[in-house]
């Protein structure tokens, strides 16, 4: 049984949609290979890691309002393969400066910032990019990379497609970059001007958000959900609430372990709490740290100064097993 099949009816694949979408990447990416396009970003490029729950949709939703980065939207992520074309595609559906009499610009506003499981809706709201980062890395979650698929990973092409969106579009980059989060050596040598943007959550909180997760995915508690860091497979043995606990652990210790080894102005922890309450420190550290890598960004934005705290509520038996289960588990 695949995971197609095993996935909650909401989220299983539109097999009529992925066939389209390879037909047409398949027609666009060798138009884009005939094209004189740069090999490697020349802007900073902002990329976003932490466990799955943790509030890295927000963030990146939050950066895109902001008005002054580009990023993986909705319909960008339909061309994987082509993400010049794509850009270019997307300004002419979508950017003010192309619009000829109402034909065909629509209100594709990236505001809004509602998620269901990292998926958005909208043209231009963030999207997770999987597509596209798999074309260059072979790993269907994010986990660690083996040395053999670091042998077989294109990072030149990786590196060519960001710079060929930084081309199309003008502006740094911003995105995920969790299914790579557990290799940062290796993205922070390919991508020099990457700045990391951690994202923490309280640690109950996003154990808890994991546990509805696997239920809204897969339909059952029991299933592991996404992530599977460095030392994940001694948590296969163990139950829900350790196993989702060492998840979150597991994801910290290992993006800390590899960020330490870079320059301070090439990260930035975003606590979500604090983020919620006020956007502007995380604002004015981003600013600081683009600027010491020769782009300047202004000193304000469009984007909100803050969010109301959502409350998730978790059971007290819930909330107590989760406690305990981080104290019993271990660092790997």
């Amino acid at each position: 049984m695949t995971d197609d099949i095993r996935r909650d009816n909401g989220f299983a694949r539109n097999e009529s949609l992925e066939a389209l979408l390879v037909e047409l990447n398949a027609m666009l990416s060798r138009a884009e290979q005939g094209l004189a396009l740069p090999s490697q970003p020349t802007l900073p490029v902002l990329l976003v890691v932490g466990p799955p729950r943790s509030g890295t949709t927000l963030v990146m939703q939050w950066l895109a309002a902001t008005g002054s980065f580009s990023w993986p939207t909705n319909l960008l992520s339909r061309f994987y393969a082509a993400p010049y074309v794509g850009a270019r595609i997307q300004q002419l559906l979508t950017d003010p400066q192309f619009n000829y009499r109402n034909e065909l610009i629509a209100d594709a506003s990236p505001s809004g910032f509602e998620s269901d499981l990292g998926k958005t809706r909208g043209l231009l709201q963030p999207n997770e990019f999987w597509y596209f980062w798999r074309r260059f890395f072979p790993l269907q979650w994010p986990e660690p990379l083996s040395q053999e698929q670091q042998v077989s990973a294109d990072g030149a092409g990786f590196v060519a497609g960001l710079a060929a969106i930084e081309c199309a579009l003008g502006k740094p980059f911003a995105a995920k970059a969790l299914l790579l989060q557990y290799n940062l050596t290796l993205l922070s040598a390919l991508l020099p001007k990457a700045i990391f943007l951690h994202v923490r959550r309280n640690p109950v909180e996003n154990a808890a958000s994991l546990l509805r997760a696997r239920e809204r995915f897969w339909g059952d508690s029991e299933q592991w959900y996404s992530a599977r860091p460095p030392g994940s497979e001694s948590l296969l043995i163990r139950n829900k609430y350790e196993q989702v606990a060492g998840q979150v652990a597991y994801t910290h210790s290992s993006i800390e372990r590899e960020l330490s080894l870079l320059p301070n102005e090439r990260h930035l922890r975003i606590d979500l709490e604090e983020f919620r309450s006020s956007t502007h420190p995380t604002w004015r550290a981003i600013v600081e740290r683009c600027e010491l890598l020769g782009h300047r960004l202004p000193s304000s934005h469009a984007a909100p100064r803050g969010f109301a705290r959502q409350d998730s509520v978790i059971s007290d038996d819930t909330a107590s097993a989760l406690t305990s289960a981080f104290d019993r588990v271990a660092m790997p």
